[in-house]
């Protein structure tokens, strides 16, 4: 595939359903997210296969760059618009204020449809409304899924976080775990938030909250040491990302604690320490999926007038449990960048 990026500023039918169903499956045989900073690339998508007419897509996201679990999201939507022949331009930013300029940013540049996340939906329903009055088509991936029918979103591809919060409440119960440290590094961020409630809802042992700076990857490994110096009943830290999950491992280490490490999302370092038993599980919502979903459903919109679901349902991309058990079987797929 011809993609590499360069520098760029701007200014479902019932078939396909199946389809994604089967791609979910795979997940489940197996068994949102990130610092500050802005990033703003495209893909000239010259190597696409489909011979529609050519349109233009952004994906704006609340990702930072160069964090892994968005760059899995961004080649997923390369692949989809390398098929498609489509021309994507990739932006993100974490502050929800400047994330919303960029989808302005993308209606000024007239693109033809817009994906994008819902970490903070109130923040963006100004600039969803005028992409929607500039009749550009948007749909909603990883964060929203709450959001995304009420901001008049065509469809969303992602997990529902406070199902994947509830089933590691009850995997922790399972492990025998009896007092939980969930660990939220973007306080406000909504997917964030119902991950660790739904882990509290449902683990019957103690849950505790611990808010960190997740810019600061130093700060976030002497947050979670110091509270497991000072708490030594905490048997299980939930993080909440793979970066922050390998950062936790070594915290545990550093406080001489005995507690254990579980993680939301998935990323080749993760694979290997769960594969080494470092980690016990990561919950994998599979963002490669869920970009090349988001992407590819805006050019089958263009090129057939359809969309998953009438948009009356969201298409599940997880959750997923990946265990030393099963991680064998995802293993090669997040060596390739795919998972």
């Amino acid at each position: 595939m011809n993609m590499s990026p360069t520098s760029h500023h701007f200014p479902g039918s019932p078939h396909r359903a199946a389809l994604v169903a089967i791609l979910a499956a795979g997940c489940l045989l197996a068994a949102g997210c990130s610092a500050s900073g802005g990033s703003n690339e495209t893909s000239d998508g010259s190597a696409g296969k489909a011979g529609t007419g050519r349109i233009k897509v952004a994906l704006i996201t609340h990702g930072a760059r160069g964090d892994a679990f968005w760059e899995l999201v961004r080649k997923g939507a390369q692949a989809a618009a390398a098929k498609d022949n489509i021309d994507l331009t990739y932006a993100s930013d974490s502050e929800a204020a400047a994330q919303a300029s960029l989808v302005r940013d993308a209606i000024r540049d007239r693109v033809d449809g817009i994906a994008l996340t819902l970490a903070k939906p109130e923040a963006m329903q100004s600039a969803v409304s005028a992409a929607k009055a500039a009749g550009i088509p948007v749909v909603g991936l990883n964060s929203g899924i709450d959001a995304w029918k009420s901001e008049g979103l065509l469809e969303y591809f992602g997990q529902d976080e406070s199902v994947a919060g509830r089933a590691t409440g009850d995997k922790l119960d399972e492990l025998k775990a009896k007092h939980a440290l969930c660990v939220i590094h973007e306080q406000g961020n909504i997917a964030l938030e119902a991950r660790c409630a739904g882990v509290k809802k449902t683990f019957g042992g103690e849950t505790d909250l611990l808010y960190v700076n997740g810019t600061d990857m130093d700060a976030v490994g002497a947050a979670v040491t110091a509270k497991l110096r000072a708490d030594p009943s905490v048997d299980e830290v939930v993080t909440l990302g793979a970066q922050f999950a390998l950062a936790a491992v070594k915290s545990v280490k550093a406080a001489g604690s005995k507690a254990q490490v579980a993680s939301f999302d998935l990323n080749n370092g993760l694979v290997k320490s769960v594969q080494s038993g470092d980690v016990q599980f990561a919950v994998d919502q599979q963002p490669y999926l869920q970009g090349y979903l988001a992407v590819d459903s805006l050019w089958l919109y263009h090129s057939n007038g359809n969309f998953s679901g009438g948009g009356t349902a969201p298409v599940l991309t997880g959750p997923a449990f990946v265990t030393k058990e099963n991680v064998s079987s995802v293993a090669k797929f997040a060596a390739n960048g795919t998972r």
